[in-house]
């Protein structure tokens, strides 16, 4: 049998005695009693129902310990208190549960923590039926989606959600961009944020000596404990893993100078609203600190804003838009490729090996989910198909038949199992229930890892709906604690709440929308009144899919872009056959709309790793430079991507592309003389 099966009996059974026995037992009753344990030497069981407890009490289930007065351990009473471990019913109404029907459903599959958010659900409606799986109306779609960016991505996420609530000091190798260097950090980890469809981790680095911020995509092989200590730090108590959070780039560090900037009077809204906190503003002035003189003009070029003061970032701007210019006359200078490199050797790991693995706490979750689905069944001597159990708790036969193979074996010695359970070849399973299988006849608490999949759930869809949030506050009251503030922070694209307020409740009542919309690429405002479907949100921020009445069409308005909006009085039958969001695997995800073309553009060497991470590469270069594609329905789009690059990237084709940039970059240093 697998060391980690054997962890699992062992742990379970421990689970199932303490709150048989009802009554604090000696860790000789345990090393009599409990599955696992009788055929260990006296210094293995130590060392064994030590690791035992370190574990649960990470996944959240915590035993009591009474020490008695002379301190002799084997003398140590251990109990579990019910309410240690089942969850407190959560009495959602019926306007709850449709909310997190209608939000979670666009979850499933799509989120980094895909099976905890499940789970947590099983748990959370429990007796009822599951939120995920329904046929309700879709009103809202995600194109940026918390998916952990693959398997590898993943493992790192659990591994570092478990340390964050276990205090456990973490080391791994990490790749800093700045130096373009690969090393080694060991970090305390504090927090994890979701920010721009990317996981970082905010935690002490010793080798810096201060809070730093790790994008979980540059770490490379596998994060480790650092000790064997059940505990390595405490987090400071005046942390506020908010201040993290929607960091503008041009002010990450300690401030350099404070950028003026002049907004146009037709703009000043837009930035007030978007920017407003990074800065203030002396008439249609900005004043903001900076950190990177990059960064700052980068936005200021994407904006087509002029930089006023101080003099050196005047100066810096006009070296960069001059660049632009100069790249873009005539015709492109030919590039030549770099010869192809040898494949890397693959990554070696620095975990440390262990005598046995720590369980993953998905896989305890199922197990005791799996139990009580499989008690409610044989009390009430319900047939139970696999098929049906397979789609319920989302896995394959064959790990659903090692996972009852599992429970079979939790007992209390002598005999006292919780179930017995078998699958019969026609493919149903019958289940014997046992006189102590109350230990799993109600739902367990909310592992740390299935609170923090369920809040952030929901926090990620970043909807203003009482009815959901209300739903939220239930769940962190039945956890106890709140993830934003003890595991993870999901920072949703910048949205005016008023506005996503309006065109919620205009969706809902099935009424006209008033809009006032600034189009960029235009430069100017237009009276839109619309028919509202569903809020989508992309890889540049939230859209709401409505059908345009001038244009006699369904389009998609950023809500960024939306001065203001008002509910009219008049209502809007649906259209038969719209399906607003049957793009969402399309554009809002890849950024590519149908009919685009594609660009070739050249990127610095300097600028090249980053570019890297965010493009489809085309051709290595000598020197270090790539070229990368970027695609773009209309020229505008291009231009802004082009001279959001301050001068460290060359469009080369097509030439009309080559022209506009020309022509933008031109009209700036005009608008600035």
């Amino acid at each position: 049998m697998a060391k980690d099966t054997e962890k699992l009996i062992r742990q379970l059974s421990l689970i199932s005695y303490l709150m048989a026995e009802r009554r604090p037992v000696t860790a000789t009753e345990i090393r009599r009693d409990v599955e696992g344990y009788s055929d260990m030497t006296e210094d293995a069981f130590a060392r064994r129902f030590y690791a035992d407890r370190a574990e649960l009490d990470a996944l959240g289930i915590h035993l009591s310990v009474d020490k008695p007065a002379d301190g002799f351990s084997e003398q140590e009473n251990y109990s579990l208190a019910p309410e240690a471990f089942h969850l407190p019913p959560i009495a959602f109404t019926d306007a709850e549960r449709a909310a997190l029907q209608t939000a979670l459903t666009l979850l499933d599959g799509e989120f980094a923590y895909a099976e905890p958010l499940r789970l947590a659900l099983q748990q959370i409606t429990w007796g009822r039926p599951s939120p995920l799986g329904s046929d309700s109306r879709q009103t809202i779609g995600l194109g940026i989606t918390a998916s952990a960016g693959g398997g590898e991505v993943s493992a790192r996420l659990a591994k570092i959600d478990t340390a964050i609530y276990r205090r456990k000091r973490i080391e791994f190798e990490y790749h800093t961009m700045e130096r373009d260097t690969t090393e080694s950090r060991k970090v305390d980890p504090y927090h994890l944020l979701f920010e721009g469809g990317q996981f970082y981790l905010v935690g002490y680095s010793h080798e810096r000596k201060d809070v730093r911020v790790f994008r979980l995509s540059r770490i490379r092989g596998k994060v480790a404990y650092a000790t064997k200590a059940e505990h390595d730090f405490q987090r400071p108590e005046d942390f506020d893993p908010r201040g993290y959070a929607n960091r503008i780039p041009w002010q990450l560090g300690e401030p350099v100078g404070v950028a003026e900037v002049e907004i146009p009077e037709d703009l000043v809204w837009y930035v007030q609203r978007q920017f407003g906190e990074y800065g203030e503003f002396e008439g249609n002035v900005f004043k903001t600190p900076y950190r990177s003189d990059r960064l700052l003009i980068s936005w200021a070029l994407e904006y087509g804003l002029r930089i006023l003061g101080p003099p050196a970032l005047v100066d810096e701007t006009r070296t960069r838009v001059d660049r632009i210019i100069e790249a873009h006359r005539g015709e492109p200078e030919p590039v030549v490729a770099a010869p192809a490199a040898p494949a890397p050797p693959p990554a070696e790991s620095n975990g440390r090996g262990r005598s046995e693995a720590a369980i993953r706490p998905e896989r305890f979750a199922r197990l005791v989910t799996l139990a009580t689905v499989l008690i409610a069944a044989g009390r009430k001597r319900d047939t139970l198909l696999v098929s049906d159990v397979c789609d319920q708790i989302q896995v394959s036969p064959q790990e659903l038949r090692e996972d009852i193979a599992v429970l079979n074996v939790v007992n209390f010695g002598g005999g006292a199992y919780v179930i017995y359970a078998e699958v019969t070849p026609t493919g149903e399973i019958e289940v014997d229930v046992e006189p102590y299988s109350d230990t799993f006849d109600r739902p367990a608490r909310l592992l740390p890892i299935e609170g923090n999949a369920l809040v952030a759930a929901i926090d990620h869809l970043k909807v203003v709906h009482a009815d959901l949030q209300s739903a939220r506050q239930k769940v962190v009251d039945a956890l106890g604690f709140d993830p934003v503030e003890e595991g993870l922070h999901i920072v949703s694209p910048r949205v005016d709440e008023g506005i996503m307020h309006t065109v919620e409740r205009a969706m809902h009542d099935n009424r006209l929308l008033q809009l006032e919309y600034w189009t960029p690429s235009s430069d100017r405002y237009s009276e839109r009144s619309v028919e509202p479907y569903a809020l989508i949100n992309s890889r540049e921020g939230w859209y709401v899919a409505a059908w345009d009445l001038k244009n006699e069409s369904l389009r998609h308005f950023r809500l960024d872009r939306i001065k203001s909006a008002q509910v009219e009085e008049r209502t809007f039958e649906p259209r038969e056959g719209l399906n607003p969001a049957a793009d969402i695997g399309g554009w809002p995800r890849t950024g590519r709309i149908g009919g685009s073309r594609s660009a070739r553009v050249k990127i610095n060497a300097e600028q090249a790793r980053w570019a890297r991470e965010r493009r489809d590469v085309l051709t290595e270069l000598e020197g270090g430079e790539i070229v990368v594609e970027i695609t773009f329905k209309g020229l505008d789009f291009l231009v802004r991507e082009v001279l959001k690059e301050a001068g460290d990237a060359v469009v080369l084709e097509p030439a009309d592309a080559r022209e506009a940039v020309l022509v933008a970059a031109e009209g700036l240093i005009a608008r600035a003389t």
